[in-house]
This record gives structure tokens, sequence and C-alpha cells, in this order.
């Protein structure tokens, strides 16, 4: 996977992921751990950025981060090479820095076949949320929506710099038919935009001082 993670870091800061034996820094702990004793100090983290404090929107601001860091690596390994890396939570790294978004490592990148990458990154996800609703009461619908439009973004950013064909079909298994995001939302067609995805949840960011609707949001739609 080094010659294609390599690549994948062109693509732009979400795709980057630092890999090898040694971590790119200090402070990176086990992904695991972040969904455990670490979340509730890491969602007031992302409330204090905010301006939102430690309630749902930071825990959904959360959620739709480290969604969106997991998609673009996964996804993006998969339009490179048609392969993802092992995202197990025991396997990747993490730290977020004083400024900035959250950074992932990968000490040894395992590579697993493209229809694996739903089964690594929902796996995350599904332990994340489980945390987030537990202990600031999200509702598996803005959650399981953040998951999609996480997905959908990455994928739009992907396309608009290589040939992403296999990441299409990829997120579209995912977020059509019986796939494990399908209806979440929906694909439809904007006059000057052309196709668009709605999701048919909010993520609450409109809530952030100086936010505002999403260009996929449910409530802009209406």
């Amino acid at each position: 996977m080094d010659e294609v993670l390599r690549t994948l870091a062109a693509v732009g800061p979400f795709f980057a992921v630092p890999y090898g034996k040694e971590p790119p820094g200090p402070g990176f702990r086990p992904l695991g751990e972040l969904y455990g004793e670490r979340l509730r100090s890491y969602v007031a983290e992302v409330g204090r950025r905010t301006g939102t404090g430690p309630d749902r929107v930071a825990a959904s601001t959360a959620q739709f981060g480290i969604a969106a860091r997991l998609w673009s690596v996964g996804l993006g390994c998969v339009a490179l090479a048609g392969r993802v890396p092992d995202l197990d939570p025991g396997h990747v790294r993490w730290r977020l820095p004083a400024g900035g978004s959250l950074e992932l490592w990968l000490p040894g990148p395992v590579a697993l076949p493209a229809e694996s990458l739903g089964t690594t990154v929902l796996g995350n996800l599904a332990v994340l949320g489980a945390g987030l609703r537990e202990g600031f009461g999200i509702s598996p619908k803005v959650l399981r929506g953040n998951a999609a439009s996480a997905l959908v973004g990455a994928l739009r950013v992907l396309t608009d710099r290589v040939e992403g064909e296999a990441a299409v079909r990829s997120a579209a298994a995912l977020l059509t038919g019986d796939g494990p995001l399908a209806g979440a939302g929906a694909f439809v067609h904007e006059p000057g935009l052309g196709v668009a995805f709605v999701r048919r949840s909010c993520c609450l960011y409109y809530r952030v001082p100086g936010g505002g609707f999403c260009g996929d949001c449910v409530l802009r739609t209406r």
C-alpha cells in the first residue's frame, strides 16, 4: 500500500495519511481509545473550537469529521489500486493537533479487497456511534446521514482529481439498493448543478455560531 498512500496524499489533506513504523510526530494514540475513554474530551474540544460546547452539535461534528477522514482514505485507495487499507481501530493511530483537523497514522498498512471498504469504515463508525448515542443523545438517523454525506463528499473531491470509476461503484453499492447506507439520502437533479445528493437528516451544523445549511441538508432543500 505504500505507493498508493503516497499518491493519494496529493489528492488533498483529508486523503493524506502517514504510514510506517515511526510516527510522524508525538501524541498518536490507538483509534480505539478515541471511541472509548477519550471520546468525551474529544467532543468537548470540538465543541470548544466550534463554539457550541460539548453537546449534540459537537458530537455530530466530531463524528462527521472522523467519517470523512476514514472514507477519504479508504475510497481513495479503492480508486487508485482497487484495494483498501485495514482501518480497524486497533491498527490505526490518531491525534488532534492544536490547530487543524484529526490526523491519522497507519503503522503498518495492510491491504484488503475493495469490497471491504464498507466493513472497515462502517465498523469504526458503529463503535463511535454507540459512544456518541450513549454520551450525547445523538440520534442514529443523524449519525447514519453523516456517514452517507461524508462518503459522497469524499467521492466528489476524489473524482474531481483522479479516475474514480471503481470508487463510484463502491460508493453506489453502499448508498443504493440494499446497501448499508441506502435510504440515508437520495440523488436528485438540480437545475444548473446537475446530479446532487440530498440527505434525509441534518447534521446540526446550522446551530454552530456563524454556521448555515450544508449543500446536501434536508432543511435547505425543504
